[in-house]
Parts: structure tokens; sequence; C-alpha cells
């Protein structure tokens, strides 16, 4: 037998849905590349308009003229850079010449007495423990699906150029690649260098020529820290992971919940259905909580319920009408089977003709009796694969009256019918119909007396087609009402010939009544003062729409 998985078919159908928002969120970190390429777009805009201010500046005050070649002085050049980065900190200056030459550094400058002073970049501060988790988790998330890759890509550098220090020189051949002309003379804009010191510092460098006249007598390179693009891309990653982890975590309690309010009570409801199936749940009621939910499950879990008791309570049936049928066909072959034994010792004719004649009534009897057995054990599936149509029971009603008139016997009941001429419709089987009918009109005449009369009534009430069949017999015990329609009834009138009914007839109506979603019932028949003066079978059935 195969092992059972923990997790139902239908959890993990919901959890897969449900992990579908999911998966939309994650795509979202992917996007976050495009906002980080945009931050940077404009860190690196932002310090190339300053670079250029820095370059007009120079070329305006530091430039002579050496032998008619304009030239930097690195004496006027390196006092003037410092001045311009000191305000902005966290960034660093540098000035080359035309031949790559380092002329100036904003990070050097003439100090007290003529000393040299070198001043680097404070180191920044590390990243906090919560700052590192979350870029791990994000790098390693959008790394599994784009791969790694760095900043430098965002803005269209070229790769390799991965200096290690904001104090990081470029050499000359690196310089003039920065500030090729195209050998155009004029100066075009340069691609920026974006990359990461060893502390993880994200550093951005720009490169503009610096131009006197018509010619380019320098470059200025300047690198300033993108602290700020990095904070802003850390709270946007904070904020999507932090909305990841919350739609996960509801997305596994929601995807609980449905399991265990539709799997679970699925899988009760499938297992009951398992023990119905093997007969070992009878009609044992299902648990309350499913069956008093107000949802689709309650409903399946009540017709469940109710196909289970239906079917139990047909099978009873079956099995009482099994045993039934075997108690009335055993008594007349009972019967026939002393009158054959008698009957071979028997040497007195008149006396072996009455036995022959009891055989032939038990045969007769036994013949009816299998007839009618047949015909309610087919019944229902005969009804369920049958065409109902509209029936006029008013024009039922007279043409059954006609018949008996025209067939009627000395000494047989009249026959009155009390209802309009048509228009008393309903939608069922006419043969059946006429089947239930004639089955009441044969028990009125059988309990009627001699030349009484049978009342046929028909009228319509309330969305119903209500039928009534009235005889002047001697009633129905007030204890027998219920029962009369029970199969095998045999309270029959004296006069009426031993085994004439199967007593299957009443048990038929009210089968071919119900089928037709309809009633049938029977009351007994009441002068003024309360005497019985005959029997009354009603039949209700629906009125056929339109």
């Amino acid at each position: 037998m195969a092992k059972k998985s923990r997790l139902s078919r239908l959890l993990r159908d919901i959890l897969l849905v449900n992990f579908l928002p999911l998966v939309l969120i994650f795509a979202a970190l992917l996007y976050l590349d495009q906002y980080q390429q945009g931050l940077l777009a404009a860190e690196v805009s932002a310090l190339r308009e300053q670079a250029r201010i820095y370059a007009g500046a120079i070329a305006e005050t530091a430039v002579q003229n050496n032998n008619g070649q304009q030239t930097l002085s690195p004496d006027l050049a390196q006092p003037l850079l410092y001045s311009l980065t000191e305000p902005t900190p966290n960034a660093q200056a540098l000035i080359y010449g035309p031949d790559g030459e380092l002329i100036a550094n904003s990070r050097v400058h003439p100090g007290a007495g003529g000393a040299i002073v070198t001043e680097p970049l404070a180191a920044p501060p590390p990243p906090g423990l919560f700052s590192r988790v979350i870029s791990f988790i994000y790098d390693h998330l959008s790394g599994s699906v784009t791969g790694s890759g760095d900043e430098s890509g965002m803005v269209g550098s070229s790769a390799g150029k991965n200096p290690n220090t904001l104090g990081w020189q470029p050499d000359a051949r690196t310089v003039l690649q920065m500030t090729d002309t195209g050998g155009s003379g004029s100066a075009q804009e340069t691609p920026p260098f974006v990359r990461r010191d060893q502390q993880g510092v994200l550093l951005v460098t720009v490169a503009e020529p610096i131009q006197h006249g018509q010619q380019t007598v320098g470059t200025v390179l300047l690198t300033r820290e993108a602290s700020e693009v990095d904070a802003a891309v850390l709270a946007v990653r904070i904020s999507i992971l932090i909305l990841f982890a919350l739609a996960l975590a509801l997305t596994v309690i929601v995807s609980f919940y449905l399991s265990r309010t539709i799997a679970s009570p699925i899988s009760r409801l499938a297992a009951a259905a398992e023990r119905m199936r093997e007969g070992r749940a009878g009609a044992q009621t299902l648990p309350k909580p499913i069956t008093t939910r107000n949802d689709e499950i309650g409903t399946l879990a009540r017709t469940l319920e109710g196909t289970s008791q239906a079917l139990w309570s047909r099978m009873d049936a079956i099995e009482k009408f099994a045993a039934d049928v075997a108690h009335e066909i055993k008594n007349p072959l009972s019967s026939i089977r002393s009158a054959v034994e008698t009957l071979a010792r028997v040497e007195d004719p008149a006396r072996a003709s009455r036995l022959l004649a009891i055989v032939t009534q038990d045969v007769g009897r036994l013949d009816r009796l299998i007839t009618d057995i047949s015909d309610s054990s087919r019944l229902d599936s005969e009804l369920s694969r049958s065409r109902y149509e509209i029936v006029d029971m008013a024009r039922m009603l007279a043409t059954l009256a006609e018949i008996h008139d025209a067939t009627r016997k000395e000494g047989f009941p009249f026959m009155e019918v009390d209802a309009p001429a048509a228009g008393l419709l309903v939608r069922g089987s006419e043969t059946r119909l006429v089947q239930v009918l004639r089955n009441l009109i044969g028990n009125a005449i059988s309990f009627s007396p001699e030349n009484g009369k049978i009342f046929l009534r028909g009228r319509e009430t309330g969305g119903l087609i209500e039928l009534a069949v009235e005889d002047e017999g001697p009633g129905i015990p007030d204890g027998k009402l219920d029962s009369i329609f029970d199969r095998f009834y045999s309270e029959r009138p004296e006069s009426e010939q031993f085994g004439s009914h199967s007593g299957l007839g009443l048990s038929i109506s009210r089968q071919i009544v119900e089928a037709h979603h309809g009633r049938i019932s029977a009351e007994n028949r009441r002068d003024d003062t309360g005497h019985v003066i005959g029997a009354r079978f009603v039949i209700r059935l629906p009125k056929a729409g339109g």
C-alpha cells in the first residue's frame, strides 16, 4: 500500500494557488534594480554638473601661457581644487594634464610651514547587522534568478574597472580614454565609473575636460560616495522583504485554514462515503460540525447524509418486500402442494374436482401476485425513464366513467363525475395515472353495495389538481387509514372471492403518485350525524405550468 502523503492534494493545490501572488512580489525584487539605476543616473548627473563647474573654474583661474602654449599651473590648480572640494564631504577631485600626468589632488594640499598635508577620506561606518542581513537575503534572492552583477553595468560604464579605494588614481592611459574626443577636437561626455570599495561603499566617478578657449588643457576626475543611493535602495529592500515575509506567513496561514475548513471535511466525507460503500456505516449520521455548516460543504454533507439514509431505507424496504413476497407466495404454494398430495389419494371424483378447483384458484392467485410483484419492482425504473407529458385529468375521469357505464354489469354501482369538462392539467405519464384511477375505481366497486354510486370528483385548488374517488361502502377502519397503502394489505369485503386481489394495488398507486411529486390519502365519508357512509381516496398532483 502506498504511503499516504502528509499533505493532502487539495492542500498542495491551495498552497500552489496562494503562492502565485508571492511570485509576483518576488518579481518586484528584480524591478528594484531599475529603481537603483535611476538613483545612480541622478547621482551621476549631479556629480557631472559639479565636475563641469570645477573644470570651468580651473580653466579660468589655473591656466597659464607657457611659450604660447596654454597649460595648467600645479601651484594654482592645487589650492583652487582643494577650496572647491572642501564643502563637499566624502568627495575627491583629481586634475590630469593632456598627457595623463597627475597635476593636483584635492586631498593633498600645503600645510603650515610649507608642509604637504594629505587628508584621506574618513573611513565609512561599518554597516549594521540588520542592513547586512537584508542585503544578504536580497542578493541571494535576486541573484538566484538574475545572477550576480555589479553596479557598473547600470549606467553603462565599462566592465572590469573595479578600483578598491576612494583614493584610486587611474593611470595615464585610463585618463586619456575617459577624455578621448574622438578626433573631433570637441569634448564628449564620458561614461562614469560606478564601483564599490573594499568596505562595500558605493563610489561614482565622472571625468570632465578642462577647456580653455578651444583647447583641452586637462581633465577633472571627481569621485564621490553614493551612500544616499544605498540608503534609499536599502529602505525599499526592507519594505519589499517585509512585505514578502508577511505575505508568505499570511499565505501559509490562509492555506492551512482553507485546508482545515475545506480539505479536512471533504476527506471526512470521503471516508464516510467509503464506509457506506463497504456497508459498515449503516444509516450512521455525519458529524454535526459538518452537516450544520452554512456553505457548500454543509450542503454536500447533508445531501450525502440524506442519500445514505434514503439508500438504507430503500434497502430495508427491499428486504421487507422480499420477505413479504416470500410469505405471500408461500401460502398459495402450500395450498397447492396440500391439494396435489391429497388428490393422489382421493378416489371420489367430486372431491377430486373440488381439489382441482382449489389448485386452479391458487395458480390464478399466484399469477396475479407475480404479475403485480413484477409491476411493482420495475415501476420506479420505468417511471424514471418515462417522458412526461401534459395530461388532462378531467377528460380522463370522463373517459373512465364512459367505459364503466358501457361495460357495467347488473347490480354493479353507477358512476357520477363531478369535474369540469377540461382544464385539470398535470405533467406525467398518462398510462400510469390511468392505472392509479383504475385501481381506486376497482377498489370502490369491490366495496360498493349493489346498485350503489361511485363519485369521481376533480378540481383545482392552490396550484394543485385534486382528484377524489368516493364510494358508499362500509368505509375504512380508523386504525387502518395509514396502513391501507402498505404492500399486501388484505382488508377485503366478505363477498369477494378469496385471492381475487394481490394486495399491491394501493401500494403501486402510491408509488406512481409520489413519482409524480404528488400525495395520495384515504379517509372516511361521514353524514351529518358522524356515521360512516363510505370511503374517499384523494389524489393531489402539481398543476402543470404554462
